[in-house]
């Protein structure tokens, strides 16, 4: 697998993406957000043996899709602060996923951003799951949330952030008070971070792990 900067902001690039594969892949068809990407080193499909549950329609060209994407992030600066970049959304093929590919998109991307003078970096998330990877990837629970029950998470471009036990459990204990229910999965999975407390970092070879 290899890490590619697609493009920064407003520079026009689209990616063209199954939407039987991604979630969200709709929002990659739009020019304005900058996008990065991991994808296969020699071109070839991101998951030669999956097979999607549904045929595409007959108006659907399957060779106009980028195949050898294996997961996909969109992003654009803050509207109310320019230094802050908010990564839009983040994808991963379905039958890639639990690899440890979309924590290592997301410190790639924050690299690239640092870099290009970005100071700050922010992320809103919906669900478990995405909340501990991103404290993975060196974010912490901001305290804040959004008006569509996300929470928002933040770290400074060129270093992790430092996630306190207390704001991150707090994070986890809001999940428990949103109006959608937790699967069963997702309960026992708050349960034993709760228990546990923040997880340590996965440093990407570009920060120094």
């Amino acid at each position: 697998m290899e890490y590619a900067l697609v493009c920064p902001p407003d520079e026009g690039t689209t990616l063209r993406l199954d939407y039987r594969a991604f979630a969200y892949a709709g929002k990659f068809v739009v020019g304005g957000p900058g996008k990065s990407v991991i994808r296969t080193p020699d071109g070839s499909p991101a998951a030669p043996e999956w097979e999607p549950d549904e045929p595409l329609p007959e108006t659907v060209n399957p060779d106009a899709f980028d195949e050898d994407v294996i997961a996909a992030v969109s992003f654009s600066a803050d509207r109310t602060d320019p230094s802050c970049c908010r990564l839009r959304y983040v994808t991963v093929h379905a039958a890639r996923r639990g690899e440890g590919i979309g924590p290592r998109l997301i410190g790639e991307t924050v690299a690239d951003l640092s870099a290009a003078g970005f100071e700050r970096v922010k992320i809103a998330v919906n669900n478990p799951f995405a909340y501990e990877a991103c404290h993975k990837c060196g974010f912490a629970y901001t305290g804040e949330q959004t008006g569509i029950a996300e929470l928002e998470l933040a770290r400074p471009a060129a270093a992790p952030a430092d996630a306190e036990p207390e704001r991150y459990r707090e994070g986890l204990e809001a999940f428990r008070e949103t109006d959608g229910e937790l699967s069963r999965a997702e309960r026992r999975f708050v349960a034993e971070r709760l228990k546990r407390g923040p997880p340590e970092l996965d440093r990407s070879p570009r920060d120094g792990g």
